[in-house]
């Protein structure tokens, strides 16, 4: 980014005389005054804290302006405004039109991270491209990805998250994207969306807000709940999944460790993405989607597939300290998404002995006992050996498991009981064990893979 402070006053109408400031230029926007740099228009956003709090460490840590919203001045050059997160959000919008990238826009209940990595690497094969870092995706960090972008980004692709109704749809106007795409309803924030599936397909449409009128909109063909409620929108529409029923087909061929190998209906290459799982299959075919849109070659896109980088923290292979594998999963959990990473930790042939640990799936509201429940038919002693479950709503599973586990081979533990869930673990663990770890980002079972490790 390169713009004057002037040219940022007259894009984002501020109220003061902002002509005086032609010869200021702005290089960086930051909401966080640790952040800060030279050039750097700080923004004091107002949450737990007030960001105007912070305005001296920020121009003592080099900022060279200041959005601004209160009565009293600051010791700076500043833009005065009414609502310093609507005017991000505004500047965003400006930035984005002059810079001009194609946009595309990923949302759904799972796999949002991995399919924008996924989407990342394709472009990149060919675009100069920029993504959403980190989990920068809700209404003050998307816009902020987009004011971080360098100016000859090509391709910008951007992560929308929501935990509420009505969120995605202000996330559309601002990226107004080219592609949009949706990886799944699952049950995340069901219990602030009507607790119903029904309520989360609805809230992960509103992508379509701002979706061009000559935009393309990609979503899963098994989802009834999407396909049945976009018979009549201008978009063309592109489906993808591991049926017959799609634009575009996927046919998993090897699950392994630390590749999946599939197939698609476009070609006869075999292709290969470095993570284990038939659910990112379908993440990289809306990968593959978004390539064949910005004209990609199927090289290119082959190549960077195999060897694209996930971002941490999201389905991550570590070693223990005594050698065991150790899949980390731990930022985010809904039922359906453990369901998938327990069913194809089943399914690989090897080691022989295989744990899970599994803390709670929050925000699942009155649904919360019957889908932790749930996941009892997708643990078998057979293929799963050792069960540790962690957090008062696990507590559901633990006594619909009774029946399958034996005594010795089925373990609780209540969320105060982290330390003794560590021992536990680290008893059963052996140098051939494999272990794998999910639940949501609250419950901290990150503290455990970091254990392991550290053992």
């Amino acid at each position: 980014m390169k713009l004057t402070l002037h040219e940022i006053g007259q894009a984002v109408h501020a109220m003061n005389d902002y002509h005086q400031f032609e010869d200021i230029t702005i290089e960086h926007i930051e909401f966080d005054s640790r952040k800060v740099t030279p050039n750097t228009l700080f923004v004091p956003l107002q949450g737990q804290t007030d960001g105007h709090d912070y305005i001296d460490m920020a121009l003592q840590q080099g900022a060279t302006a200041t959005l601004w919203s209160r009565e009293d001045k600051p010791n700076c050059p500043y833009l005065q405004v009414k609502n310093t997160l609507q005017t991000m959000q505004e500047l965003a919008v400006y930035y984005r039109q002059k810079v001009n990238p194609k946009v595309v826009a990923i949302t759904g209940s799972n796999g949002k991270t991995t399919t924008k990595d996924m989407t990342a690497a394709v472009a990149s094969s060919t675009f100069k491209t920029y993504k959403t870092q980190g989990n920068y995706n809700n209404n003050i960090g998307m816009p902020y990805t987009i004011l971080a972008m360098p100016s000859d980004t090509e391709v910008l692709i951007l992560e929308m998250g929501m935990d509420g109704a009505n969120q995605i749809n202000r996330l559309s106007e601002i990226a107004t994207p080219d592609i949009a795409a949706i990886t799944l309803i699952g049950e995340s924030h069901i219990e602030n969306l009507g607790n119903t599936r029904a309520g989360i397909a609805e809230a992960k449409l509103e992508i379509l807000t701002g979706l061009a009128t000559h935009g393309t909109l990609i979503v899963p063909s098994d989802e009834p709940l999407i396909t049945e409620r976009i018979h009549d929108i201008p978009q063309k529409v592109v489906t993808f999944g591991l049926n017959h029923e799609a634009t575009i087909q996927g046919n998993v061929l090897e699950v392994c460790q630390n590749k999946t190998t599939f197939g698609t209906s476009e070609d006869h290459l075999v292709w290969e993405v470095p993570v284990i799982g038939d659910y990112n299959v379908k993440n990289a075919l809306i990968a593959i989607a978004v390539g064949e849109y910005l004209g990609i070659g199927l090289e290119q896109m082959h190549e960077a597939l195999a060897h694209f980088q996930l971002t941490q923290n999201r389905t991550e292979w570590v070693v223990a300290k005594n050698g065991a594998k150790v899949l980390s999963d731990v930022y985010n959990a809904n039922p359906t998404a453990m369901k998938l990473v327990l069913d194809n930790v089943s399914s690989l042939a090897t080691p022989e002995h295989k744990m899970a640990v599994l803390g709670d799936m929050l925000e699942l509201g009155e649904q919360s006992q019957a889908m932790h429940e749930s996941i009892a038919e997708h643990l078998d002693p057979q293929k799963i050996q050792d069960v540790f479950l962690y957090g008062p709503m696990m507590y559901n599973l633990y006594k619909a498991l009774q029946d399958r586990y034996e005594e010795s081979h089925l373990h609780y533990f209540v969320t105060d009981e982290q330390e003794a869930l560590i021992e536990s673990v680290r008893k059963r663990l052996t140098p051939d064990s494999m272990v794998v770890l999910k639940a949501s980002n609250g419950m901290n079972l990150l503290n455990v893979v970091q254990a392991l490790q550290a053992e």
